[in-house]
């Protein structure tokens, strides 16, 4: 982001004390950045805190307004942002099927594997999935987590139920914190939606939308098993975090305790499917992806977001946060356009990946198109974990690079984003090995 400081704050500012009362946010939650935790928990309205990671908090309370306006008066370096909404949004959806006139697979029996086209080569503007699969590359030895913070995964589903992650430690469905981590049941991952009487995150990750299972498929449906579709990743688990809602409008706070679950729990990617357009001047989640890339070696894939526009001047988030640990993804088509509705951005946007009518899984074993940048972050998701199961010893800024350094440049996308092209599996394990 090319603004100074001061301006930043100014707009910020501006923009907060104009907006404010348009603005939705948990009415009961404040984020808190401080070194004095037992200050902030001896405050009247402070009813729990709850730490986050290094020096941020969150606080429950029953009146946020007088509990900002204690924080405020403290004679004390403290930062305190609200738990904002991202303001409810239509998610992508299920998609009347195109006739594609693809060819079955040649590598996957699976039979609807052929309808994926972004397993197409390059020269047709796939990312070049099966030629990746048909060299002779080294093979995917190490597994994979991937976390899909969405609307949940159907776990159940035929193409999903192999390659789901669980916790180890959890017994399921005996109402017990097994791993004393703090969450009841937390088998397939963790609902930040639906909480308990003292405030934690549950354990119900089952989709009620569709949008979550979608993208769960692109990145890691079971390959040759001779059923649906097959995934990107070959060695993979899938681990949900049911942190958006059917209506887009997602937290703050849930998007940084999904982050931090998964990063805890072994995620080495996370995909975000989801987005912003207000900040309101918050740094909790930049702060939180920098945090899970440097502390458990997390990359976090980003959708650019569907408005048309250039998130360089007209920002997003998470695209926009200037992370090494964040990878921001657009969405072209199978002709090798952008999409239409794919936002777009020299620095903000790193790469481009297929993402207009993508095949994939849909709850209760079904499989549809959708098309969105959500669309597009998957692929690219998929792509890094196959990468990472090869060469494990790749850090988040290595792979980032890695995937970057070796995309597919092409005339009518080169001015849209960082890379100047489409992600390719084929080319980046080729230039690696």
């Amino acid at each position: 982001m090319k603004w100074s400081l001061g301006w930043a704050l100014l707009f910020s500012f501006l923009s907060h004390s104009l907006s404010l009362s348009a603005q939705d946010y948990h009415p009961n939650r404040l984020l808190v950045k401080t070194q004095n935790e037992d200050l902030i928990k001896s405050l009247p309205q402070s009813k729990r805190v709850k730490h986050l990671f290094k020096n941020w908090y969150v606080i429950h309370t029953d009146d946020l307004k007088s509990l900002e306006n204690q924080l405020k008066g403290l004679k004390t370096r403290i930062i305190v942002e609200r738990d904002y909404r991202a303001t409810s949004k239509k998610l992508p959806t299920p998609q009347a099927r195109e006739k594609t006139n693809l060819p079955q697979s040649a590598f996957f029996n699976d039979p609807k594997a052929g309808d994926v086209w972004s397993f197409k080569d390059a020269n047709r503007h796939g990312s070049s999935i099966e030629k990746a699969y048909q060299a002779e590359f080294p093979q995917a030895q190490t597994e994979v987590i991937v976390a899909v913070v969405d609307t949940g995964i159907d776990h159940n589903h035929e193409d999903l139920s192999d390659v789901m992650w669980t916790n180890p430690n959890e017994i399921p469905g005996n109402g017990i914190d097994d791993d004393q981590n703090g969450y009841i049941d937390d088998v397939y991952g963790l609902n930040t939606l639906v909480r308990d009487d003292e405030g934690n995150a549950t354990g119900d990750t089952m989709d009620t939308h569709s949008h979550g299972t979608h993208v769960a498929g692109t990145i890691g449906a079971t390959q040759n098993n001779g059923v649906g579709i097959a995934g990107i990743a070959s060695n993979v688990r899938l681990m949900a975090l049911r942190t958006v809602p059917n209506s887009g409008d997602e937290l703050d706070v849930d998007v940084i305790e999904a982050f931090l679950y998964a990063a805890k729990n072994g995620a080495k990617i996370i995909n975000c499917s989801f987005g912003k357009d207000n900040n309101e001047g918050g740094q909790a989640v930049k702060e939180a992806i920098d945090f899970i890339g440097t502390t458990y070696g997390t990359l976090v894939v980003a959708a650019a977001g569907n408005s048309s526009r250039d998130i360089d001047s007209r920002l997003t988030y998470p695209a926009s946060f200037p992370s090494s640990n964040l990878m921001v993804v657009g969405s072209t088509t199978s002709s090798g356009r952008m999409s239409w509705f794919s936002n777009y951005g020299k620095v903000n946007v790193d790469l481009a990946a297929p993402g207009s009518q993508i095949y994939s899984t849909t709850p209760g074993n079904r499989y549809a198109n959708m098309s969105g940048t959500s669309m597009a972050s998957p692929t690219a998701a998929g792509i890094a974990a196959e990468v990472l199961s090869r060469y494990p010893h790749l850090g988040p800024v290595e792979l980032k690079e890695a995937l970057m350094k070796t995309v597919t440049k092409t005339r009518r996308i080169r001015r849209a984003m960082a890379s100047q092209g489409r992600i390719d599996l084929f080319s980046t394990l080729n230039a690696i090995k």
